[in-house]
């Protein structure tokens, strides 16, 4: 069948398409390169003419027209599931607003709470069969789009085609509207810098625990990134790839011949994730490329799914620790900083794996605004939002080591994650566990 006819009753300008919104609405962008550039800026066109329209996306990088056209927030009121550096901003601003989750919930949360009046998303060309990929937007869009009253998209000719288990598409007799014109590259700029002697110490920490064979989860941050590409340069051999994202650290995994996917006991010789964000070298490398898989993170992320992989190894990082274990990845006191994402269901996924292993690493100190020096390990939390319950902490890494926290008492906790908190401040910490009463060391 020829659907070129419905294509063409169906296009229209993006002016005409978004005419569809009304104040009051619940519109969503879908998430990440997916992100509707034209759409959006039409909408903020209208800004004028409507009020209360609630938008929702998902580690957009930006800008946002309906936002930077409405501080006030008056007309648009935008949320995300998860913080991008550019939402992030936007939070620190009032200009965003978080809603709180863990990635393999999103698609229920739709199915059996949310309304969607209006879904707007980039997918690629159609193809012959009346097609649309939903790119790397995949993880989460399908179940959106079913969800909608009124689908448009908006056709990005950059984005790479990727190959999926099911929901990776969408067919034009479930379209609403199609929106065409020129789009900038979809490039989204990585961790290029070279890595710190703490990420390096870090990542030969933790490389002696992995087992040639192993099948890889690593996080959304630089570190995560950067123990990627450090693996690359070591002796493993055989890894395969189950993750929420697919970065170029996988690139680089695999053009060092150490991602092969051959020993994986869950879909065997391909490489599964969510979503994909990168460079042009890495959307190349996923286009139509038999040996990558895309599937909503629904399946992905979820644990009976993650378990099913032997020797599974989940890297997340966080922004601190606190000596009862309790691991926080998304807040920085009240500011938030990005959120709970996938790090939850990889932390409970590995380590019900045979062999797994699920490790939360981050350098013992950081540097505040004001030039002082902080440890990442500290006492106890006050206000800082906890992602991963000290019931569920396992693995924690810094450049001072590793130390496994299953089944510690809160005194061994303290002692083991004071070990491995900097010198500088392990006196102070056991003074503070001391006053908690979590310290019986002479």
């Amino acid at each position: 069948m020829n659907y070129s006819e419905e294509y063409k009753r169906k296009l229209r300008t993006p002016q005409e398409a978004v005419q569809v919104v009304k104040s009051g609405d619940w519109i969503d962008y879908t998430a990440n390169i997916c992100f509707p550039y034209l759409l959006d800026k039409a909408l903020a066109e209208r800004k004028e003419e409507l009020y209360d329209v609630k938008v929702r996306g998902s580690l957009l990088f930006g800008p946002l027209e309906i936002v930077e056209c409405d501080p006030e927030r008056r007309h648009f009121i935008y949320n995300t599931w998860h913080c991008s550096d550019y939402e992030r901003k936007l939070c620190d601003k009032g200009l965003c607003n978080y809603i709180p989750m863990i990635f393999r919930n999103v698609i229920p949360y739709y199915r059996h709470f949310l309304t969607v009046n209006v879904a707007m998303m980039c997918v690629t060309p159609m193809d012959k069969h009346g097609y649309f990929n939903l790119s790397g937007g995949a993880g989460v869009a399908k179940g959106i789009l079913d969800k909608a009253d009124i689908v448009i998209l908006e056709v990005n000719e950059n984005l790479p085609w990727i190959n999926g288990g099911f929901d990776e598409c969408i067919h034009i007799s479930d379209v609403d509207y199609i929106v065409e014109g020129e789009h900038k590259d979809v490039v989204i700029p990585g961790h290029g810098d070279m890595p710190t002697e703490q990420e390096r110490q870090i990542a030969n920490n933790i490389i002696p625990y992995i087992p040639s064979g192993a099948t890889l989860q690593l996080g959304i941050g630089s570190l995560p990134d950067t123990l990627g590409k450090l693996m690359a340069q070591s002796d493993l051999k055989d890894l395969g790839m189950h993750t929420e994202l697919c970065s170029d650290a996988y690139l680089r995994l695999f053009e060092a011949g150490v991602l092969t996917n051959k020993k994986k006991t869950l879909h065997r010789g391909k490489g599964l994730t969510g979503m994909v964000i990168g460079s042009r070298q890495l959307y190349d490398w996923v286009d139509h490329n038999s040996g990558v898989m895309i599937a909503p993170l629904e399946y992905v992320n979820a644990t009976e799914t993650i378990a099913k992989n032997d020797n599974m190894i989940s890297i997340n990082n966080c922004i601190a620790v606190d000596l009862y274990g309790q691991i926080c990845a998304e807040s920085a006191g009240l500011r938030h900083i990005s959120g709970t994402g996938g790090q939850l269901d990889y932390v409970t996924g590995a380590a019900m794996s045979a062999g797994g292993k699920a490790f939360i690493c981050m350098t013992s100190t950081y540097t505040d605004h004001s030039g002082a020096v902080r440890s990442r390990i500290v006492p106890h939390f006050s206000g800082d939002i906890v992602t991963d319950p000290r019931s569920q902490s396992y693995l924690v890494c810094t450049e001072y080591g590793v130390v496994n926290l299953v089944g510690r008492t809160t005194w061994e906790r303290a002692e083991l994650l004071i070990s491995i908190a900097h010198p500088d401040f392990r006196d102070g910490l056991i003074r503070e566990a001391e006053k908690q009463k979590i310290w019986i060391k002479e």
